[in-house]
């Protein structure tokens, strides 16, 4: 999740706090947003907030309609495909790169986040989820790319709002991610160990059998 952000302006604050609570699923897809009310709550106008209405619409989090209406963006098959296209490549090279630049202080976070993992099951807690995605950000930190981490924490926000729908739809099924999971405590080794092409390929295969990459109507299907 978007954290520790130095906020230049108030269409900054807005941005971030709204990517937040959509990719958090308290803003959840398709709710209309009351400008005037959720402008207010933030101690805002409603200029800084259309402008960041109009940035988190041309990411994919809102959808603009006329006279300035404004819904969170919908869950579909299509774009949770498209995220998953764009996420294994992009986490493969990350893992890569970081298994090769990681430094001393990054190898020993790493390994503490890797501590703080639990499996993503139907009873997944904000705890959980947030570790998940720590884990994952260290490594991308560890690439030493910051255009690099900045796409994926953008592509994690969206497609942390299918992985949310995923969890939800497995409730009372008992079902407990446990393959996947295993896995973050192989990559952290192979990072530690410099082995990036084993990073790489591991992370690759990580992202393809992720909750997110199975979209909308597969989510019923998880067992």
């Amino acid at each position: 999740m978007v954290s520790a952000v130095l906020f230049q302006t108030k269409a900054d604050h807005a941005y971030f706090y709204l990517r937040q609570e959509i990719a958090r699923g308290a803003l959840p897809a398709g709710e209309p947003i009351n400008q005037e009310e959720l402008a207010r709550t933030m101690a805002i106008s409603v200029t800084p907030l259309r402008e960041a209405l109009r940035r988190l619409a041309a990411e994919g989090f809102i959808v603009l309609a006329a006279h300035r209406d404004a819904r969170v963006a919908p869950l579909s098959d299509e774009e949770a495909q498209h995220l998953r296209e764009m996420r294994v490549p992009l986490e493969s090279l990350a893992a890569g790169l970081a298994a090769s630049r990681i430094t001393a202080g990054q190898r020993t976070e790493l390994q503490a986040l890797a501590d703080e993992l639990e499996p993503l099951g139907e009873h997944a807690t904000e705890r959980a989820l947030d570790a998940h995605r720590a884990f994952h950000a260290a490594i991308w930190e560890a690439a030493h790319n910051p255009p690099l981490t900045s796409t994926l924490a953008l592509l994690w926000d969206r497609a942390d709002r299918y992985r949310r729908h995923t969890l939800s739809e497995i409730r009372g099924t008992g079902t407990t991610r446990t393959a996947d999971f295993e896995q973050h405590y192989e990559l952290r080794d192979l990072i530690v160990a410099g082995d990036s092409p084993g990073a790489s390929d591991l992370m690759r295969r990580h992202v393809e059998e992720s909750l997110p990459s199975r979209g909308v109507a597969a989510a019923e299907e998880v067992s």
